[in-house]
């Protein structure tokens, strides 16, 4: 007879669960974590003395800053353990590694089995993954793997290129595509342009990565909206980073991104990293359970979101996050890819052909961020061009826009009538 499910567990039996594996990992870092071993002394922490999820509270926050600065020092194994290293986007200036042994990566595979079947895939399903398995990817090998575990077929493509996907959809005859939101509606245009039946093909779900495709009531966005009325296929919304190396996956009642609570713990934070409560907004704080290599305690994630914890429709009784609502200290989400303002500066700074720039963002039509490069370069020739966009491209993964303008005209985009220094980052966001 098959085990019930932890998730469809009762809500204390999974408490009970996550606390057991919360003492476990305390003990874990408190003998392992260099970090973590010097932030319990600092705070004169005993790790005994936690036993629920309510003496979360007791204990001290990691920040991003932290993970960006100490890198290494969060490493919890030997290095002959690591298996794979996986990498942030990059924070703060500079991406941050996270290192994963066999453990990790069969947790990671379990994670994704995981969702795909939240998201009501099963072993007969082909996935096309429109999306790069490389670059450090963790989100790439991770669906992956977790297909395979679930016995489904996959078909992997990469990113971009919709003539080739199209070319892959009517040959392999994929019913799930794994893609950012954003580019299936890049696929949807080529589809009129080429006189293909969308609607008269295999493809029968999508499941969405790297950005939301719904409202903070969980209804669609202007992106879902406009992918659904051309295409009648059903969405399914996920949330996720490389450093809580779990996903929050929507059912098909597309109420929220469901908790795996063998996987991880989330709270909701406010501004004194206390917990809100439901339907209120905090920033997104995960405590990683039954991960080797780098676990993170109450990690603030900078996103903001609510939680819900009524009964769902699908029979699972773990909470759900909502879609993004915000992101701290002007985080930008563009092409499923984080950025930070500080970030861009640096990676514009090392390129020599770039005289002087202006990063803006704003928001584009479906509701997305769109990321604007102003850029005086040494000069606008094609090979500079050329030198400058693949720089870019290698550094951040993504190709933000670039729009060449004259010294007087950078100046004139730095210098407001109100600024008394140059301003480098302008946010027109809605």
């Amino acid at each position: 007879m098959n085990e019930t499910p932890v998730s469809h567990k009762p809500k204390d039996e999974i408490k009970k669960l996550q606390e057991r594996k919360l003492q476990a990992l305390l003990q874990y870092l408190n003998a392992n974590s260099p970090f973590y071993k010097k932030l319990f002394l600092q705070h004169a922490i005993d790790v005994n003395a936690v036993k629920t999820l309510e003496d979360l509270t007791k204990l001290p926050i990691t920040t991003k800053d932290d993970l960006q600065k100490n890198n290494a020092d969060f490493l919890c194994v030997d290095k002959h353990a690591i298996i794979e290293y996986t990498a942030t986007s990059g924070t703060l200036g500079s991406p941050v590694s996270i290192a994963l042994t066999e453990n990790d990566l069969q947790r990671l595979a379990c994670n994704e089995y995981n969702s795909f079947i939240t998201a009501d895939g099963s072993a007969e399903d082909v996935y096309q993954l429109m999306l790069t398995l490389d670059r450090q990817f963790m989100a790439g090998i991770a669906y992956y793997s977790g297909i395979r575990k679930m016995g489904g077929k996959i078909v992997r493509v990469g990113p971009g290129i919709p003539a080739l996907q199209w070319e892959s959809i009517t040959r392999y005859k994929p019913t799930i595509i794994v893609a950012v939101p954003s580019f299936i509606l890049k696929l949807i245009q080529y589809a009129e342009q080429h006189d293909i039946d969308i609607n008269n093909t295999s493809v029968k779900k999508a499941v969405c990565i790297g950005e939301s495709i719904r409202n903070a009531d969980c209804s669609l966005n202007i992106l879902g909206r406009k992918i659904t009325e051309a295409w009648k296929i059903q969405l399914y919304s996920t949330y996720a980073s490389t450093e809580m190396q779990t996903a929050f996956t929507e059912c098909s009642a597309g109420k929220g991104g469901h908790l795996q609570p063998e996987l991880i713990i989330v709270e909701l934070l406010d501004e004194n990293n206390m917990p809100v409560p439901a339907n209120t907004e905090g920033e997104v704080t995960i405590t990683t359970l039954g991960v080797e290599g780098m676990p993170l305690l109450r990690y603030k994630t900078g996103d903001v979101c609510m939680y819900f914890d009524e009964p769902c429709a699908c029979g699972r009784n773990t909470l759900r996050l909502s879609p993004l609502l915000g992101r701290k200290k002007q985080m930008i989400k563009f092409k499923g890819t984080t950025l930070y303002p500080a970030a861009l500066f640096d990676l514009l700074n090392e390129i020599n052909e770039v005289r002087d720039y202006v990063v803006e963002v704003s928001t584009n039509d479906v509701g997305l961020d769109e990321v604007l490069l102003y850029i005086h370069a040494a000069d606008e020739s094609a090979e500079n061009d050329h030198r400058i966009r693949s720089y870019i491209q290698a550094k951040l993964r993504v190709s933000p826009f670039v729009h060449y303008v004259s010294e007087d005209a950078i100046k004139k985009i730095q210098f407001s009538e109100a600024s008394r220094k140059p301003v480098k980052f302008i946010d027109k966001r809605k």
